[in-house]
């Protein structure tokens, strides 16, 4: 397998080594292959998962599966020597986690609307003491010439809903009877929304 689909549900924390260590619980939604993209047709290789209520089958001897009956669709690379290893229509379950310890992840951080400098890029503003008319402020942006604001400057602005990708996140277990992942540390995201993993080479 080149990777998986999950909802995140919440964090929590497990005792280890004497330690506490923060943990993100993921479930596994009910995960199909609904086709590949090939190398001589598509010009890459990559497998198409789709996320679905229930099992779907194909009918009426058809080779490829309707996209309408599928809630999400999601493409993951992989290399032209594995094209068609896994059957079309087959279930991706935790028996594709076997043997992983690293993996990638990718997902939509949360979006925290309007932000000034200070919360959206750490500044430390300025001096605390009493008297000061410079605490929150964003401050001089040291634009005199050319008198115009250069692209990609560190100001206030809209902050979160971009993605965020995290690597080398170990597992630290798999539940399959109650269909959960446990992953080290926080993983981007909001509560219930998708999150894309990846498996490392």
């Amino acid at each position: 397998m080149a990777g998986l689909l999950a909802r995140k549900i919440e964090m929590t924390r497990v005792i280890k080594d004497d330690k506490f260590i923060p943990i993100t619980l993921l479930t596994l939604p009910h995960m199909q292959v609904v086709g590949y993209k090939t190398q001589e047709k598509d010009g890459y290789s990559a497998l198409i998962v789709g996320i679905s209520s229930e099992a779907v089958s194909a009918s009426d001897g058809k080779k490829t599966l309707s996209k309408n009956k599928f809630t999400t669709i999601r493409e993951f690379p992989i290399d032209a020597s594995l094209e068609g290893k896994k059957e079309l229509w087959s279930l991706i379950w935790f028996d594709d986690l076997e043997g992983v310890e690293k993996i990638t992840l990718s997902s939509i951080s949360k979006g925290k609307w309007f932000a000034g400098a200070m919360k959206r890029h750490n500044f430390s503003g300025g001096p605390k003491t009493h008297g000061s008319k410079f605490h929150r402020a964003l401050g001089s942006i040291w634009n005199r010439k050319p008198t115009r604001t250069h692209k990609g400057k560190k100001m206030h602005g809209h902050m979160g809903c971009e993605r965020v990708t995290l690597s080398d996140v170990k597992i630290e277990l798999v539940n399959r009877d109650a269909g959960i992942v446990w992953v080290r540390w926080a993983v981007p995201g909001a509560r219930n929304s998708l999150v894309e993993i990846y498996f490392n080479n």
